[in-house]
């Protein structure tokens, strides 16, 4: 298996020699499938070695974004469907995957950790969205443009965030704890943060976005949660009893907001109400036991099988994104890179010496460094989805995405090798 890894890799550095022999001769035709084919077989031979196998990933985005850069009419519809319209269930899923992996034990840590838990969660929601609304005016970007890197910064702390506190050698459980804080805070801190500091660029409907955050983070979370209760069962029948009546007033609530603010009355929200119980509450319920009791499946095998569908949606979202707002990262790309860098670079930075400033031991500097660096880009990209704008405010998260897991790779082995 190791000289199948070796080989992919030779294979892809000669297609990389080859496309440069192509561009040199100004015979350009074949250049466009030599690059890709390049970037797909370096991102699967970097899986054959332990030091290169956390950029597969990313190696395998760049890819993706080559395609959507090169081939951009290929990625707006299939058919009269409109592949923009998968970006939500995506983003839910990947929210679905994230929740699953969770339980009211994670909320814990708040009680365990509490000086740790307040400083990244303070620092994540005043750090990124301040250094966003910076950088926007800094490259005088235009206005939408602006107002998506600003939603970059607004939003809760990314799932790969664990991973990286993982890694490194950092405090796992106050990741976790951080992270599920911000994800539960961001409904209400995002709509508000955004209408502050990007309301001059774009309209902010607070409520609307509100109901968006919910729809996308807080409903498939609860499913997730769902999940994990049935398929791991590892709580007693009356604290089971317990989270199921409180994850269904969640779901109403949800619900009942998401008819009454838009005006839509009492008959749309029964109907709202039942798809909602079907998808995200009985369902993950059904499945749970489905996988535990006929299908016996692991913990591992499920918990990876998320991770994949959660990767592969992050995956083709990214397509989707690059090939709507082709043309205007043609205009700005540079710029928006290098703004998105020094976003994550500051977050980093500041995040791992505000958390020295406050006297926390060296783990938990580095969970923090993670939890306010890195963004969930889904999200973003979600939100500017929403307002119809994915081909303008939804670039910053598509680039911030990729770049994130990039530098937060570095930083972890860095960590690591300390």
């Amino acid at each position: 298996m190791k000289n199948f890894f070796r080989i992919t890799l030779v294979l892809s550095f000669l297609l990389l020699i080859a496309g440069i022999v192509v561009c040199l001769t100004d015979s350009k035709s074949n250049l466009n499938l030599l690059l890709v084919a390049a970037l797909v077989l370096l991102a699967i031979s970097f899986r054959g070695f332990s030091l290169l196998k956390g950029f597969s990933y990313t190696v395998l985005i760049l890819a993706a974004v080559s395609i959507a850069m090169l081939y951009p009419s290929y990625f707006f519809s299939f058919g009269n469907f409109q592949l923009k319209k998968l970006i939500v269930p995506f983003v839910q899923l990947t929210m679905f995957g994230m929740g699953s992996h969770m339980s009211f034990e994670d909320f814990k840590g708040v009680v365990k950790m509490p000086k740790g838990v307040l400083v990244g969660v303070s620092c994540h929601f005043t750090i990124m969205p301040l250094v966003g609304f910076a950088l926007s005016n800094v490259f005088s970007f235009p206005s939408e443009i602006a107002g998506g890197v600003i939603l970059i910064g607004c939003v809760s702390s990314a799932m790969a965030s664990n991973v990286m506190s993982y890694l490194s050698g950092a405090n796992l459980a106050l990741a976790v704890t951080i992270g599920a804080c911000s994800t539960i805070l961001s409904p209400v801190l995002t709509p508000f943060l955004m209408k502050g500091l990007a309301g001059q660029y774009i309209l902010i409907n607070t409520a609307h976005m509100m109901i968006d955050i919910t729809n996308m983070i807080i409903i498939p979370i609860v499913a997730g949660f769902i999940f994990n209760l049935f398929f791991y069962g590892n709580v007693s029948g009356r604290e089971k009893l317990t989270q199921l009546i409180v994850f269904a007033a969640i779901i109403v609530a949800t619900d009942f907001a998401m008819c009454i603010i838009p005006g839509q009355g009492s008959s749309s929200f029964w109907g709202e109400l039942a798809n909602s119980m079907s998808w995200f509450y009985l369902l993950p319920m059904g499945v749970a036991l489905l996988f535990r009791q006929v299908f016996r499946l692991s913990r591992q095998t499920v918990e990876q099988s998320l991770s994949l569908i959660a990767m592969l949606g992050i995956l083709i979202n990214t397509v989707i994104i690059t090939a709507s707002g082709r043309e205007n990262l043609i205009q700005v790309g540079g710029l928006l890179i290098l703004s998105c860098l020094l976003h994550n670079l500051t977050g980093f930075c500041v995040g791992y010496f505000a958390a020295r400033l406050f006297g926390l031991p060296e783990k938990d500097r580095r969970t923090i460094a993670f939890e306010v660096g890195m963004q969930n880009g889904g999200v973003a990209t979600g939100l500017a989805l929403q307002m119809g704008k994915v081909a303008t405010v939804g670039l910053a998260s598509a680039i911030f995405g990729p770049l994130q897991n990039v530098t937060g790779s570095a930083l972890a082995n860095w960590f690591r090798s300390r």
